[in-house]
């Protein structure tokens, strides 16, 4: 299905500009393994001592790749990853775990690495036996193909109902040294992140201990990839990785807290915060970005709850992809958030507009400028629920008639 479905409308303009990361090489082939004729498997190769974190999907029901790389991660080192598409090898028992520790020992076998030093990530169709075989095939040639300028390519082969490729670069420094920070990632539908992402893979050249990383990727992957929302629905397969390939010449960061990495994780926030809206804007059917910004509550947790539960509401997605300011949806799924909220001081608006404040309509609304709001391709609802200082964003998009065209018939 992926590259059938025309490019959504939210798309940014031009494709993602990305710079290389020292100590990365990323090759990609077509397996045809759903997706016939266009690329769909990516192999990342990592420099010697390579340092790795990442935060995986929290379902009870995870994929095989899922508990293969939470079972290495600890570790944390890398040498290889190898990701495919249309297939997320899930649910298939112990043939599923058998396809993974098969696909890792050929990767290692190509990297010269141990086969816990390979990472593995797919997404695609639930339930469906993926035979290693043909993907192992395809790694010799892979293995000699490695190229640092590989990531554009990668991030196309990594897409399912995805109709563009999603991607993101920044510069920034330590201790005067310039380093890199280079991400792609994947993401369309089943999109309400629990620890990460559908798919999403991000480098820096920057030297940072296995430790420091987990300390950096935790907050930033929950002001991010956590904030963000397309139909309410948690994948199996949720993966995000950092890996820092310590090729900069600066003095190893070993500690979060150490202020030589405030730069690098500005940076690294940066980056996956543009990921995920990315994400957002290619929701399955989405016509409209939606920003809700909560403030006035008793945390930052409680606004980021508070603002989930208006970003999840269907009701106040299909307001918005019909552009009716209908405030009193927005009402209703922050009261089913279960959070503190003052109603006597609650206040709602639409583009800056207030169209709902101090627990009660604007008198005498003018109805006119927030519909104008609402035609846009961008929305931004800000809620205050009168409690203390909390507050969040949260991302979504809205719910049209192209949401259940995609997933009517997915595995058709």
């Amino acid at each position: 299905m992926a590259g059938s479905l025309p490019r959504s409308p939210l798309a940014p303009t031009n494709g993602p500009e990305l710079r290389p990361v020292p100590g990365v090489r990323l090759a990609t082939a077509v397996s045809n393994t759903r997706y016939k004729g266009r690329n769909d498997l990516a192999l990342f190769a990592f420099a010697d001592g390579t340092s790795v974190a990442g935060v995986l999907t929290r379902s009870r029901t995870p994929g095989h790749p899922v508990t293969w790389s939470r079972e290495r991660l600890g570790r944390g080192r890398a040498a290889g990853l190898l990701v495919n598409a249309g297939n997320a090898n899930v649910f298939n028992g112990a043939d599923g775990d058998a396809a993974c520790a098969a696909l890792a020992e050929a990767v290692a076998g190509r990297l010269a690495c141990g086969r816990d030093d390979v990472l593995l990530a797919s997404t695609g169709v639930i339930g469906m036996a993926l035979d290693p075989a043909p993907l192992a095939a395809l790694l010799p040639a892979l293995s000699g193909s490695l190229d640092a300028d590989g990531w554009r390519r990668a991030a196309e082969a990594i897409r399912t109902t995805d109709t563009f490729a999603k991607g993101a670069s920044r510069r920034t420094e330590i201790d005067g040294v310039a380093v890199t920070v280079t991400g792609i990632a994947k993401g369309s539908g089943m999109i309400a992140p629990d620890m990460a992402t559908m798919l999403a893979f991000v480098a820096t050249d920057a030297p940072i201990t296995p430790e420091a990383l987990r300390a950096m990727l935790g907050p930033a992957q929950a002001a991010t990839f956590g904030a963000t929302t397309v139909d309410g629905d948690t994948s199996t397969s949720d993966s995000l990785f950092l890996f820092a390939t310590g090729q900069a010449a600066v003095e190893t960061v070993t500690d979060a807290a150490d202020p030589r990495a405030d730069a690098f994780r500005d940076a690294l926030t940066d980056v996956l915060r543009d990921l995920a809206i990315q994400v957002v804007r290619d929701g399955e059917g989405a016509t409209k970005l939606i920003e809700i910004a909560v403030t006035g509550a008793a945390d930052d947790a409680s606004a980021r709850r508070i603002g989930l539960a208006v970003a999840n509401s269907p009701l106040v997605k299909t307001a918005i992809a019909g552009e009716d300011a209908n405030w009193g949806r927005v009402v209703m799924a922050v009261g089913k958030a279960g959070e503190p909220v003052e109603a006597a001081r609650l206040r709602i608006a639409f583009g800056g507009i207030d169209v709902a404040k101090d627990g009660a309509r604007v008198a005498g609304l003018d109805e006119a400028p927030v519909t104008a709001h609402l035609k846009g391709r961008e929305v931004v609802v800000a809620v205050d629920v009168g409690v203390a200082g909390g507050q969040a964003k949260v991302w979504t998009c809205d719910l049209t008639h192209g949401y259940i065209d995609i997933n009517a018939d997915y595995r058709s």
